[in-house]
């Protein structure tokens, strides 16, 4: 196969900064959770951010995760959707430069999405998302010939709020299954699973076959409150499941059978990325040889090392012989 994962997803330049709870109380959005905002929200936010120092690097869900495979030494392509300005030839320039394979025509009207992610003293993440162009991505921009050529087809939640991205989203899943590939699905947000609760499940009831999600969104999704139920729940209909607990480490649902992945104690400075890169290490394992447990365990340190320091990327990047050490 020429890929081990091929994502799609909203295509933002992430923009990071870590401020005071009195600036990020000036902005008027809640703390913690994501907002979309529109163009004039996005550019009045990150004015109040000058003269901060800002961490910038290809973001958004799917991306973050794709290169976490990559960062891992897999191989990896993204299908998103940028526009044809700096912020957006920043975009394909990153991606390029992590060894991932990104081949969409850049959009020739609007701009390329942003997330500001606002990091407060307490490590919690406010993230406020311009989706700009990548909002218009369509099916059209789904390659069949370079999507069959993959072990696992990633899918963001996220794309299931707009019209042309979740066509694309269903696109990329019918391909997968004509082809007799893989598809995982990550929930990505609390507030998407309230939202479209009746979807999600439809999707983890029918072509999902590993489904992502967090605590909070695997309660949202069934209703009970324990951890292992709630797991036990999804599992009951789909093939695997991956749930992260925090810093209690997450539960893989795989043959019937619950498999504990222990957290990795760290001291948490900023959040970002964390679930994503807990996919990206997960992904890179199962379709790299690896046993379902030493997949959880490597995606388990890879989250941690996010954590640990600023941005959605690994600063220091596993080396071939620490993955040996961590999957032993």
């Amino acid at each position: 196969m020429k890929y081990d994962v091929f994502g799609v997803g909203n295509a933002l330049v992430d923009i990071q900064a870590q401020v005071s709870d009195s600036l990020l109380a000036e902005t008027g959005f809640d703390k913690g959770i994501m907002t979309l905002v529109d163009d004039a929200q996005q550019q009045a936010v990150l004015a109040k951010l000058q003269g901060l120092p800002l961490n910038r690097c290809a973001g958004g869900s799917a991306a973050n995760t794709i290169v976490g495979v990559a960062d891992f030494g897999g191989k990896a392509a993204y299908v998103g959707k940028v526009a044809a300005d700096e912020v957006g030839e920043f975009f394909l320039k990153d991606m390029r430069e992590m060894g991932v394979t990104i081949e969409v025509k850049p959009a020739d009207v609007g701009q390329t999405g942003t997330c500001g992610i606002l990091i407060s003293e307490d490590a919690q993440r406010t993230m406020l998302t311009n989706l700009g162009v990548s909002s218009t991505l369509t099916e059209a921009d789904i390659d069949e010939n370079e999507l069959k050529q993959s072990k696992y087809v990633y899918i963001e939640g996220y794309l299931l709020t707009g019209d042309t991205t979740k066509a694309a989203a269903y696109k990329a899943i019918e391909l997968a299954k004509k082809h007799g590939i893989k598809v995982a699905f990550t929930a990505s947000d609390p507030f998407l699973v309230n939202m479209l609760k009746d979807e999600i499940w439809n999707l983890i009831k029918g072509p999902v076959d590993l489904l992502f999600c967090n605590e909070e969104e695997a309660k949202s999704l069934t209703g009970k409150n324990d951890p292992i139920e709630c797991a036990a729940e999804i599992h009951r209909h789909a093939e695997n499941v991956a749930m992260t607990l925090g810093p209690n480490g997450s539960i893989i649902m795989h043959g019937g059978e619950a498999i504990a992945i222990e957290g990795v104690s760290v001291a948490a400075i900023d959040t970002t990325g964390a679930g994503d890169m807990y996919a990206g290490g997960l992904l890179y394992g199962i379709t790299n040889g690896l046993s379902w447990k030493q997949a959880g365990h490597l995606a388990s340190h890879a989250a941690a090392r996010i954590v640990s320091q600023l941005g959605a990327r690994i600063q220091t990047r596993f080396t071939p012989e620490e993955v040996q050490k961590l999957i032993g």
